[in-house]
């Protein structure tokens, strides 16, 4: 499908699910919710997921949460459970939000929960067959250009200088 060349109809079909489906759960999960909104002792105002860039953590300094980021209790079938429970019928993750971390193996980077953390898991791959089991639509949210961890991403000007 061309989305540029699509006619209104195309489109209208193509997201009558949205449209029917309406209720969903949209997840911010990643490396920031350890700090959980402080650093080093300090309140950092804004949302959670943006502390990297809002306390201007050196990347080899954020980088250390990975070692500590091992979310034993994670359990997608459950996760996957409570939004059907609820009533759901979609759910959207961060697979990789703009600190670059990875919630998923990949071979284009050793940033990820796979390798990166004592968890060893990929979250990804587990949500995405619990949500095909019990027929939630899965989605996952990936910021490309926006990416503070590496040197060609967007955002990052306190360990990357934006001229170069």
């Amino acid at each position: 499908m061309n989305l540029i060349e699509e006619t209104k109809e195309q489109q209208d079909k193509r997201m009558a699910w949205w449209r029917e489906a309406r209720f969903g759960m949209f997840i911010h999960w990643g490396l920031y919710a350890l700090p959980a909104g402080m650093w080093k002792g300090t309140c950092v105002s804004g949302i959670g997921e943006w502390i990297q860039q809002r306390a201007r953590i050196p990347i080899k300094e954020y980088e250390q949460l990975a070692k500590e980021f091992n979310p034993v209790g994670f359990n997608a079938k459950e996760w996957v459970q409570v939004a059907k429970e609820a009533g759901m019928k979609w759910m959207v993750i961060t697979a990789k939000h703009h600190d670059g971390f990875c919630l998923f193996d990949t071979k284009f980077t050793d940033y990820n929960i796979v390798k990166a953390t004592p968890f060893k898991r990929d979250p990804m791959k587990e949500l995405a067959e619990a949500c095909w089991e019990e027929g939630i639509r899965l989605g996952f949210y990936y910021s490309q250009t926006l990416d503070w961890h590496h040197p060609n991403g967007m955002g990052n000007n306190w360990d990357y200088d934006p001229a170069k």
